[in-house]
C-alpha cells in the first residue's frame, strides 16, 4: 500500500489573504484584485472599463513595494451588475465599503475620468475616510458639460447622444469612443484597442447609460474646498475626451493641489506614458 508522505510545511499551498469579490450590498459583489504589501494605493477605473485597465500599473506598484488594489465599479467588469441606480452617491458608497472591508488607512486614493469623478465625490461625501493622498487622472471634473456659467466639455445634448448610442449600437459607440481615446487614432496599437473595447463591452450597458447620466448632470465645484488631503492632478495636455482646462479648474479649487502634465499622450495617459504614469504615481505616494 503507498501511502503518500505528508508535505512539509513550506511546500503547503499558501492561502490568499485577500478575496477577489467583496460585497458592498445583499447581493452585490465587487471584483477587487489586491496585490502586494506596503502603502496602499487604491485605484477607480475610468468609464466604461473595469480594474483590467490597471494592468500596467498593479504589476509595477506590487514589485516596488506597495499594496496595489483596484476595483470594477458595480455595473462594469467582472463586478455585479443590478438593476438600479447608478450615479456618484452609489458608487462613493460601494468604494468605502470596500475600503472598509480591507480595514486600509492612509490610502493614496487615483481614479481615471469618471473614476477621479468619483473619487472627489467621495472625499465630499466619506470626508476622506481611509485617504491622506488623493491622484487624479484625466478626471472628468470638476463638471463635464456646459453650464451658463461653465464654458468646457461637452454639451448636454452630446451626451444625450451617447446615452442612445448605447442603446442603438454599443460595439459601434465604444469604438468611435476608442478614436479619442489616444492622442491619436493610432497612438494605442491595434492589440490594446481591442483589449479595451472589450473591457467596454463587458459592462451593463445600463449601467453604462446611468453613467453618463451622472457624467452630464453632477457638479462637483462646490466640493473641490472639501479635499483636505495633498492632490496630485494628472492630465495630458492633449486629451480629447477630458479637455486640459479640467486640469486647471480642478487645481483652482482643490488646495495644496499639483499638476502633473503629460505631453506625449491623450486620455489614455495611463498607458501610453506608462512609465512616467508610474513613476510619477509612485513618487507621489511616497511623499511626506
Amino acid at each position: 500500500m503507498n501511502v503518500t508522505p505528508p508535505r512539509s510545511d513550506r511546500d503547503k499551498a499558501v492561502e490568499p489573504t485577500c478575496l477577489e469579490y467583496i460585497g458592498v450590498a445583499p447581493g452585490i459583489r465587487l471584483h477587487v484584485r489586491d496585490w502586494g504589501q506596503g502603502r496602499a494605493i487604491v485605484l477607480i477605473p475610468g468609464w466604461p472599463l473595469s480594474n483590467d485597465m490597471y494592468d500596467y500599473q498593479m504589476t509595477e506598484l506590487a514589485k516596488k513595494g506597495f499594496r496595489a488594489i483596484s476595483i470594477s465599479m458595480r455595473g462594469f467588469g467582472k463586478s455585479a451588475k443590478p438593476w438600479g441606480p447608478y450615479n456618484y452617491d452609489v458608487y462613493a458608497d460601494d468604494l468605502k465599503a470596500v475600503l472598509d472591508h480591507l480595514d486600509v488607512n492612509d490610502v493614496t486614493l487615483g481614479g481615471h475620468s469618471m473614476g477621479g469623478a468619483i473619487a472627489i465625490h467621495y472625499m465630499a461625501r466619506h470626508k476622506g475616510s481611509r485617504v491622506s493622498k488623493l491622484a487624479l487622472f484625466g478626471a472628468a471634473a470638476p463638471v463635464w458639460t456646459k453650464r451658463e456659467d461653465y464654458a468646457y466639455g461637452l454639451m448636454k445634448s452630446e451626451a444625450d447622444a451617447l446615452m442612445e448610442a448605447v442603446d442603438i449600437d454599443r460595439p459601434k459607440l465604444l469604438a468611435d469612443f476608442g478614436k479619442i481615446f489616444g492622442l491619436t487614432e493610432t497612438s494605442i496599437n491595434p492589440g490594446l484597442a481591442a483589449w479595451f473595447h472589450a473591457m467596454g463591452m463587458q459592462a451593463s450597458p445600463y449601467a453604462m447609460a446611468q453613467s453618463v447620466a451622472a457624467l452630464r448632470d453632477t457638479d462637483l465645484r462646490s466640493e473641490l474646498a472639501t479635499i483636505a488631503v495633498p492632490t496630485a492632478i494628472f492630465h495630458a495636455a492633449g486629451d480629447r475626451v477630458c479637455p486640459f482646462v479640467f486640469a486647471e479648474e480642478m487645481a483652482r479649487g482643490i488646495k495644496n493641489s499639483k499638476i502633473i502634465r503629460f505631453e506625449k499622450s491623450g486620455h489614455a495617459l495611463f498607458l501610453e506614458e506608462k512609465e512616467k504614469f508610474n513613476s510619477e504615481l509612485m513618487a507621489f505616494a511616497k511623499e511626506g
